[in-house]
Parts: structure tokens; sequence; C-alpha cells
């Protein structure tokens, strides 16, 4: 079978949806579904229960058939753990504790590695995302003001326009802190108000209804409010109800910290690790060895 040819079967067998079949990994990385598909496959040649006629395409061995027939489900899991487990000793000169590691990955039947990868990178980016917001308030409410609108900036917004971005006078402000300029004129632009707040202090549905009515008074009529906190349901609704006049977007601490993640704001990068895959059509035009008998 090619290996897209499994992938209905397979959600029909264990009764997976649509949006569980396309659902991609936080870090946007693989497709989970695919990617669960794909190493199944790996462990199970690794451990010569399936081959590799041609590319793309896979076919169970004798000894898988035998296995089926023979064995049980947990009998044949545990020889594919004890088969790639081999064959990762036979590839690498082994220290004791690169082996105790390999030996507790092994045992864990529910991540793949591309999982286990995925989900140390979130462990990381939800350690640094809690750093930011701490690093925010510890710093002047001006200099939040200033780090919302370089953020807007950095996320496109202004674009090429040649002084896009300004910080409203702290006093008599309008209830607006920023503005980012769209177009060189100046015909429109987003309005910006900044909260930093407390965690467990979040912005009052009042404060929301005061931005509205200055970004209803400006010519573009567009506004994004940003918190370090949260803002409650009542705000969230009372801004879905506009319905775009103006548009008002929220964005909470946990966003706010993704972006600025996400867009390296004040960040530096401290490592990249490169995975590399097998590239089949430079194996595939190799001449497969004739095994008979």
């Amino acid at each position: 079978m090619r290996v897209r040819d499994l992938r209905i079967p397979l959600a029909k067998r264990f009764n997976l949806t649509e949006e569980e079949m396309n659902e991609w990994y936080p870090s946007g990385n693989a497709e989970i579904f695919s990617d669960r598909i794909s190493w199944g496959l790996s462990y199970l040649f690794v451990a010569g229960l399936v081959e590799r006629p041609r590319r793309g395409n896979y076919k169970i061995t004798e000894k898988g058939l035998k296995m089926l027939s023979s064995c049980t489900d947990e009998q044949i899991n545990k020889f594919i753990k004890e088969e790639n487990l081999k064959n990762a000793k036979r590839r690498n000169d082994i220290s004791n504790e690169t082996t105790s590691t390999a030996l507790t990955a092994s045992n864990n039947d529910e991540y793949t590695p591309q999982e286990e990868l995925d989900g140390s990178y979130n462990k990381i980016k939800q350690s640094i995302k809690s750093e930011i917001l701490t690093t925010i308030l510890s710093k002047k409410p001006q200099e939040f003001e200033r780090l919302v609108v370089k953020l807007l900036q950095a996320m496109g917004y202004g674009g090429e326009v040649k002084n896009s971005a300004i910080v409203t006078k702290i006093s008599n402000d309008g209830g607006i802190d920023g503005i980012i300029k769209e177009d060189i004129l100046g015909f429109n632009h987003i309005s910006i108000q900044a909260k930093r707040y407390a965690p467990n202090n979040n912005v009052s549905i009042e404060n929301v209804r005061s931005f509205v009515g200055a970004v209803a008074g400006t010519p573009s009529k567009k506004g994004v409010f940003i918190t370090t906190s949260d803002f409650p349901k009542s705000a969230i609704q009372y801004v879905d109800s506009l319905n775009g006049s103006p548009t008002i977007i929220l964005i909470n601490g946990d966003q706010l910290a993704d972006y600025i993640y996400d867009y390296g704001l004040g960040l530096q990068t401290e490592k990249i690790i490169k995975i590399m895959k097998m590239d089949m059509d430079y194996w595939d035009s190799m001449d497969d060895e004739k095994i008979t008998g």
C-alpha cells in the first residue's frame, strides 16, 4: 500500500474525526496523524515486519505475516520495540547514560520522537513566555506601550511607511496609547491600548468600552487592545457584538507572549536543531538486492 492510502483505513480503525486527522503540532512542524503513520511504518521496517518494494509503498513481509497469525498485539509491540532498540545500539557507540535514556524512551507507547521533540519545544516555550510576562511587569507602563507598538511593527503592520509608529503622550491620550500608520499619508491607522496588569487583574469591560468609544472617533475605526492579563467573557462578547464597527482586536497575556516569542522581539536564538529525513528518490535510484529462497 502507498502511505497516503493508509490514512482512511487507519482513521476508521481509530474512529478519528476529520479535525483529528488534519490536526498539526502546535509548532507547525508536521501533521500529527501523518507523522504517526510514518513513524509506525519506520518502526515496522526496522523490525523487518514490512518492506519497501518501491518508493512510497510498503508491503508486509513473510516475518510480519507469521507474527500476525501467531502473536498477540502485545507480543508484536514488544518485538518491535526490542528490534528498534537493538538497531539504535548497533548504530551508535552508546554510553550508559544514553542507553538509559533510550530505554526510557522505548517504553513510552504514547508518543513518537516527533511528538516528544514537540513537547519539549512547547515546555521551553511556555517557560520563556512566563519569563516574558514577568519581565514586562517589572518595567514601567510607558515601556510596555512602546513594546506593543514595536511588536505590531514586527508583525508587519506599518510596512515600509516611514515613522509608522507613534506612542501617544502619557497624559490625555484619550484612551489610545499608540498608533500604527498603515499608509504613507496616514489615512488609515490602527489605534492601540496597552494595559500592563498583573495576571489575576483582568481588564474591566468599562476599559474596553472606553477604548471602543475612542476608536470609533478615529477615521479608520481600527483598534487593538493588548494586556498582560486577560479579558472577562463579557468584554469579549461585547467586542464580538460590534460586528466590525469599529473593528477591535483583543490580545491577552498568553497571546501577547506567543507573538513576542514567535516574532523574536527582545529574544535571541539559543540553539538550532537540524533534523534530516531519508531522500527516497536518491535511494530508490539504486538497484535492489534480489532475495531468493
